[in-house]
């Protein structure tokens, strides 16, 4: 196995022939790589695979059409590497939006999202929500983007959290800080009220946001 660490572009493109070799059971034209990687010279493409194949995580073949795949050993390393993080529901990032009987809205089972480890190292306990409102639009966070989450009731001030507020029966995403008696929820969006907790013992920190996922 080589011994030297891939640029987050280079994993991708790793992470994007594994898994294009999996779904088609061919590799990938070059073109389909740039857009799959957000490369739109097939000249930077081509580096990075001649750097590829130079480091052993490449074989290819100039002379036939789609002439690449990767080295077996690294094709099993290319699908380790991408995390599977289930999709649970959604949480609203404006007002705390009632869900009667449930901290979330779950969806199917099936529904994951995939990711690569230069974006969560960690793939432990982590799992996604999408995001509904835009109280959060100061942090980046957009109506219909995903969250990605780790439980973690230990949480700093300052800290994005999704909250379940149990004497309302409601769930929120906000910035957390705990000051003095009462627990204050604080949007990233000038136009709107913090939320200010009184009994801090009906607020549950669900998770930590340890990152985004931009919706296109």
């Amino acid at each position: 196995m080589p011994d030297i660490k891939l640029s987050a572009r280079q994993q991708a493109i790793v992470d994007f022939i594994a898994k294009f070799i999996e779904e088609n059971g061919y590799p990938p034209t070059i073109r389909e790589i740039g857009k799959a990687c957000g490369i739109s010279s097939t000249s930077v493409v081509n580096y990075n695979l001649a750097k590829l194949e130079r480091e052993g995580y490449l074989v290819r073949d100039r002379e036939v059409s789609r002439g690449l795949r990767l080295a077996a050993e690294n094709l099993r390393e290319g699908l380790s590497a991408l995390i599977r993080v289930p999709l649970v529901g959604r949480i609203v990032a404006s007002e705390p939006c009632p869900v009667p009987g449930s901290d979330f809205s779950l969806f199917g089972n099936d529904e994951v999202i995939e990711l690569t480890r230069d974006i969560v190292e960690d793939a432990s306990d982590l799992y996604a929500l999408q995001v509904q409102g835009d109280s959060m639009v100061d942090a980046m966070i957009h109506d219909g983007d995903i969250v990605i989450l780790r439980p973690h009731k230990d949480v700093q001030n300052g800290d994005l959290v999704a909250v379940w507020l149990s004497d309302k029966e409601e769930t929120t995403l906000k910035r957390i800080y705990r000051e003095g008696d009462h627990i204050r929820l604080q949007p990233a969006n000038p136009t709107m009220q913090p939320i200010i907790i009184d009994d801090p013992s009906t607020v549950q920190v669900q998770g930590r946001v340890v990152a985004v996922i931009r919706h296109t």
